[in-house]
């Protein structure tokens, strides 16, 4: 496991070094804590975009659903997509996740960096501080990137025939204006930043009770991977029932407020149906964070950088 991150920590050193060394390597801190972001952010999207698709598909199809259904589950929707569509569709909505990641993550880095850096240059934030900061690091990409988000859920939902990223910010402008682009952002808001704040808190508390002979062993990427993976668990459980309401308003914009869509999937499905597509998206997001903050961590040391 040690040599996988590794060797993930090298392809993404010589990418980075393709990409004029000779003005990163003299630019400012928190740019090169973008570029870290940015390059972590590509891994981990590219390898666990599937999942991201089926957790939309399962929410998507829970909200169509007529009431007594029988529920479809992560497997059932993976079998479908590969036998009506296409193996390569489970990569569906990987373009817009491309286009709202790579800047996203970049942009949680760099603003996480910068805090860290104002707030807490000599001594370590304790675990409340922990969850203001990455939950402030994360409110600043999540806006952001937002109008990415919204093309991205519709893309894997299977509801529309978008053909491009551009085409399909162009297509949501003009049919339903700006305020569509932004829909959800309350319910991001309060999946996004809540689960950045507890990852941020387990992630670093976990890593502070280990001895520092194991944290800055060679084996240092498997112990921040692990950290990380415990930390993904518990923050994506908790923020769950949000990623559930966040999908339901963005896919029709124009029929549900949050208010409304929370009434909604509670009377129609219940207290369980704020947790559909919890598996996939704790898969997903646990791996992809625990991969992004070991390779951030890894190429920021590279650099010469305290992350």
């Amino acid at each position: 496991m040690s040599r996988l991150f590794n060797s993930i920590v090298r392809v993404c050193v010589r990418v980075r070094l393709s990409l004029h060394i000779s003005i990163i390597s003299t630019a400012h801190p928190a740019l090169k804590a973008f570029v870290c972001g940015s390059l972590s952010g590509t891994c981990s999207t590219l390898l666990f975009q599937p999942l991201d698709l089926i957790k939309t598909r399962l929410q998507t199809q829970q909200n169509n659903a007529k009431p007594g259904a029988p529920k479809v589950g992560m497997f059932t929707i993976l079998i479908n997509v590969i036998r009506t569509e296409n193996f390569f569709s489970l990569w569906k909505g990987v373009t817009p996740s491309f286009v709202r990641c790579i800047p996203g993550v970049g942009i949680y880095f760099s603003t996480f960096y910068s805090l860290k850096q104002h707030y807490f240059l000599e001594r370590a934030p304790n675990a409340g501080e922990a969850v203001l900061l990455g939950a402030s690091a994360r409110a600043v990409a999540g806006v952001c990137m937002l109008p990415f988000t919204v093309i991205k859920t519709r893309f894997e939902s299977g509801c529309y025939n978008y053909v491009s990223v551009a085409g399909a910010l162009r297509s949501v402008y003009e049919t339903e204006g700006i305020r569509a682009l932004f829909s959800g952002l309350t319910a991001t808001l309060l999946r996004d930043a809540p689960f950045s704040g507890i990852y941020v808190m387990f992630y670093s508390q976990a890593k502070k009770a280990l001895p520092q002979e194991v944290t800055s062993s060679p084996y240092a990427p498997l112990v921040n991977f692990s950290c990380g993976m415990v930390a993904g668990v518990m923050a994506s459980l908790a923020t769950h029932p949000a990623d559930v309401v966040k999908t339901h308003i963005q896919i029709s914009p124009s029929h549900w407020s949050t208010a409304d869509a929370i009434r909604y999937i509670y009377k129609e499905h219940g207290t369980g149906g704020f947790f559909r597509g919890a598996v996939p998206r704790s898969l997903r997001r646990t791996l992809m964070a625990a991969m992004a903050w070991t390779v951030y961590e890894q190429l920021m040391a590279r650099m010469g950088l305290k992350s």
